[in-house]
């Protein structure tokens, strides 16, 4: 099948400015006033929002500040999303190379393409990534904090949450390889349920209770899988920020909930 060997911008001017002036100007604004609640030891794991930035940029910083400190380490980052457009069944690899925002091009890892391509419910597809927003919106992030480093962006679908764990085992390694989850939460609730239901996920992955429905997180597949990985591992779930459109630029009749939360290893399994 041919394909395009870059993965251009589907949302740029839509879900964020395609300007890259404007771009870099909004992101350091957003990961200025990001001050996190507690500052988490070398996060391995993040699960970040993916709106349009005015409503989901500021929640999604308070996970991105947290990398600040870490820009010279992080090397690889591996990128699950749902899939809102193509539907999959598995884990859909782009075949393009490189994968282009407003800041730049970003290459794919290749030897991790290689090993993941073999693995159990992985399909190579460009298709469900060509006008997925739910990677891209987090590339600028990702520009605007870490130095050199590449990507393995894969769309979730249909798929076992041990799939999911098993991607993420294979392609653990250490501290060059941090692992980003983009997933919103609820959708179109009014704003107090949402609140009530938000926190109720929000429980359940801090006990890394890996059944999520799609009606708790949309990258619930994604999470799963992070969340039995995260058992393996003794990695303890940070909050770093909850909030909804309705906090930020929408109204409160149909919400949809955003959170920032980070994962790293728990105090008690922490290399000394």
């Amino acid at each position: 099948m041919a394909h395009a060997s870059q993965r251009l911008p589907a949302v740029a001017g839509v879900f964020y400015p395609a300007d890259p002036h404007s771009l870099h100007a909004q992101i350091s604004g957003y990961l200025a006033s990001a001050l996190p609640a507690e500052v988490v030891h070398a996060p391995k794991a993040l699960i970040v929002p993916h709106a349009g930035y005015i409503y989901s940029g500021a929640v999604a910083a308070s996970a991105y500040a947290e990398l600040v400190q870490r820009h010279d380490v992080i090397r690889r980052v591996i990128i699950l999303c749902p899939t809102h457009r193509v539907a999959v069944r598995g884990m859909a690899l782009p075949a393009a190379q490189s994968f282009v925002t407003p800041l730049g091009a970003i290459a794919i890892d290749r030897q991790a393409w290689l090993v993941a391509r073999e693995l159990p419910g992985v399909v190579v597809d460009d298709r469900p990534h060509a006008d997925e927003h739910a990677i891209e919106v987090q590339l600028p992030f990702l520009q605007s904090t870490l130095d050199h480093f590449e990507i393995l962006p894969l769309a979730v679908g249909h798929v076992d949450a041990q799939h999911v764990a098993g991607l993420l085992e294979t392609l653990w390694g250490g501290p060059e390889t941090l692992i980003v989850i983009s997933s919103d939460l609820s959708h179109y609730h009014p704003y107090r349920q949402a609140q009530w239901r938000d926190k109720a996920t929000l429980a359940k992955i801090a006990q890394l209770d890996a059944t999520l429905d799609g009606e708790q997180a949309c990258g619930a597949g994604a999470i799963n899988g992070l969340l039995l990985a995260a058992q393996r591992h003794h990695l303890a779930a940070h909050l770093l920020d909850l909030r909804n459109s309705g906090d930020t630029a929408g109204d409160r009749e149909r919400v949809v909930g955003y959170a920032s939360i980070a994962f790293s290893e728990s105090r008690s399994h922490a290399h000394h």
